[in-house]
């Protein structure tokens, strides 16, 4: 009942099809190679979605792929870039932010993610982390002590908190950020400008350039997160994609590594927790071996009870047979 179509078998012919929201952990990955047929699979699914159930769908696209499927649906592509008029502010934060938690540990993290993105992976040092840290809760103390109302803080903030600390390790920070607070990519240091209440909604971030889409996906997730707790209030399910999901692994941690990748670690607490938030998050990728060098991917890939694994390149199929378990 509820089952979506995703196939037939080749031996008996009978059709496969599974509802999602059935499994004990809905999250998914869409595999293949280039050309396999990932992003029409995943189309495939969103418009069985749309079309047979009244469920949130929200997009991740940062190759301008969905645009014809979203606006055919009567959803909404909202375009993300240095000189677009939209604006996500990265530090919104929603009531129940956490789950009940101080809510500014993982605001931390978030922001932690985001700074090692523009000094790199593992090159945070401990006095930097600490200091981040410290201006989160400085930044958020008023907004929270008045219940999440009033004016939410904004990256500029942060910078402006950054600048008043007395170490100089704070300046480092504060010169990294710079760009993205008061220089040429200031898109996410706004107050968010994007009302919208559309039920079928794709972010756009083609135009943010190579570099700074994983940036974008980064605050592109936590605006979805907040999205998904304002949808567990209202009862709504939500179903997330985010195609290049690879990008959040691209500096992971590989075995033997002791660096730490913010990034993927904020995504592993987002699939960790969507679950109970009644969303499912799907990842479609074609850099499978890149992902696999990630331990937190790995974790992930093992634990998700959907994967949908079109044509393999040799070495990635190699690997997902290893870390499956599956025969040849």
């Amino acid at each position: 009942r509820h089952g979506i179509y995703y196939g037939q078998n080749a031996i008996s012919k009978n059709l496969i099809l599974a509802d999602r929201k059935e499994l004990l952990n809905g999250n998914g990955f869409i595999l293949g190679v280039s050309g396999s047929g990932k992003s029409f699979a995943a189309k495939r699914e969103i418009t069985e979605i749309a079309l047979s159930t009244n469920d949130d769908i929200i997009i991740i696209d940062p190759e301008a792929e969905y645009r014809p499927l979203v606006e055919g649906l009567g959803g909404e592509v909202i375009e993300i870039s240095a000189t677009s008029p939209n604006h996500i502010n990265a530090l919104d934060m929603e009531s129940g932010y956490n789950d009940g938690d101080n809510p500014v540990v993982l605001k931390s993290e978030f922001l932690l993610s985001l700074c090692e993105q523009l000094v790199g992976a593992g090159k945070l040092s401990a006095k930097e982390k600490s200091i981040i840290d410290r201006c989160t809760a400085q930044v958020y103390r008023e907004f929270i002590r008045n219940g999440y109302l009033g004016v939410v803080p904004t990256l500029q903030d942060f910078h402006a908190a950054l600048l008043e600390q007395p170490e100089l390790e704070a300046r480092d920070v504060a010169l990294a950020l710079e760009l993205f607070t008061v220089g040429s990519l200031n898109v996410f240091s706004h107050q968010t400008n994007i009302n919208t209440k559309s039920r079928i909604l794709c972010f756009d971030i083609q135009d943010l350039g190579e570099n700074l889409k994983s940036v974008g996906l980064l605050v592109m997730l936590d605006a979805i997160y907040n999205r998904v707790i304002q949808n567990r209030r209202e009862g709504k399910y939500t179903h997330v994609y985010i195609d290049e999901i690879y990008l959040f692994f691209a500096n992971g941690s590989g075995s033997g590594h002791s660096i730490t990748n913010y990034s993927s670690e904020f995504l592993y607490k987002c699939w960790k927790r969507f679950r109970k938030y009644g969303a499912t998050l799907t990842g479609i990728t074609q850099n499978v071996e890149e992902c696999l060098l990630s331990n937190t991917a790995r974790m992930m890939f093992a634990n998700s009870e959907f994967l949908l694994m079109l044509n393999q390149a040799t070495t990635d199929r190699e690997q997902l047979a290893r870390l499956l378990g599956a025969s040849d």
